[in-house]
């Protein structure tokens, strides 16, 4: 007895056109996802590189000015943002007649900018969540529509056997494997870009709270910003 070669090309190009309509919705989606995921991917580890090295040029310079004329060579780590939202705002508040700039001022400033960039970064990353979440049950719908057409197309046949219905709904359950291919990166690029936010929204709030210090500090110390 001749065994059966499982063939997705041929399984695809005898389904039925709502199952190809399913399949080709499933592509469009599961494209979008990994062009999405990579260039999220690459621009997740790019910020860390950025924001690890301008760290290091913020903690070891001692003029304020130079790290913010320095400090665009450093994106797209969103501390930059941060830093220059709260420089540009205690530098207004040094031209101005207090001696000593507004603590509460400054942070506004500073937390305006962390809001900013999170929302800038948590762009699009719930999409994956819609598709991780809707694939499966797109593909399942294909799933459906294949096998009452299998059925359908088995009521004006002759033969009434298992052989006779086996290739359509073969046939259809690929839409539901299909479904589950796009859906499970999707799902899990979702936790892990999620899991990324979490830490970068930590470094935005440890810098925010180390940049107020060193604020206070230098203008406790010289009473305004040197440029």
């Amino acid at each position: 007895m001749p065994t059966a070669t499982f063939d997705i090309y041929q399984l695809i190009a005898q389904a039925s056109l709502p199952a190809k309509l399913v399949l080709l919705l499933l592509a469009l989606l599961s494209i979008y996802s990994w062009a999405f995921i990579l260039r999220k991917y690459t621009l997740f580890r790019r910020l860390a590189r950025q924001s690890a090295a301008f760290l290091e040029l913020f903690r070891t310079t001692s003029d304020p000015h130079h790290v913010y004329k320095m400090s665009p060579r450093y994106r797209p780590s969103p501390l930059v943002e941060i830093f220059r939202a709260g420089y540009e705002s205690l530098r207004e508040q040094m031209a101005g007649d207090s001696r000593l700039p507004e603590r509460l001022l400054i942070e506004r400033a500073l937390k305006r900018a962390a809001l900013a960039e999170m929302a800038g970064l948590e762009e699009g990353i719930s999409g994956l969540a819609s598709i991780a979440t809707s694939a499966p049950f797109i593909g399942l719908f294909g799933t459906v529509v294949g096998i009452i057409l299998a059925f359908q197309g088995l009521s004006t046949q002759a033969q009434t056997s298992i052989q006779a219905v086996a290739p359509g709904i073969a046939e259809a359950l690929v839409a539901t494997a299909f479904g589950l291919f796009v859906a499970v990166p999707a799902y899990m690029a979702y936790n892990y870009f999620v899991s990324r936010l979490r830490a970068v929204s930590t470094l935005m709030e440890d810098f925010t709270l180390e940049f107020l210090e060193i604020a206070e500090r230098s203008a406790a110390q010289y009473g305004v910003y040197r440029s």
